[in-house]
């Protein structure tokens, strides 16, 4: 019994240890920080298939289809997507 108790110590010892290292769980470390669209560094690139396919669905829902654009970018997709999310009543 000792041996198995030993490795449980062991085992939660480490992941303690582990969550201590991990930069996702340090509260200074803000690289993780949901930023504004304006931020991103490929905010810039063609928004993504998914990102697409809500943006459709949204701007039928909120009766705005002007608002589907298939040349946004990333970052102007994401802020059209909030905004017909409000419209839509998604919010």
């Amino acid at each position: 019994m000792a041996k198995t108790a030993s490795k449980t110590e062991s085992k939660g010892a480490s992941t303690q240890d582990a969550a201590q290292d991990n930069p996702k769980t340090d509260p200074k470390d803000v690289s993780n920080q949901i930023k504004d669209p304006s931020e991103w560094t490929t905010g810039g690139e063609p928004m993504t298939g998914a990102q697409a396919s809500y943006l459709k669905t949204l701007s039928e829902e909120a009766k705005e289809p002007e608002a589907f654009d298939a040349d946004l970018g990333k970052a102007e997709a994401s802020q059209r997507i909030d905004d017909l999310r409000h419209k839509a009543g998604r919010a």
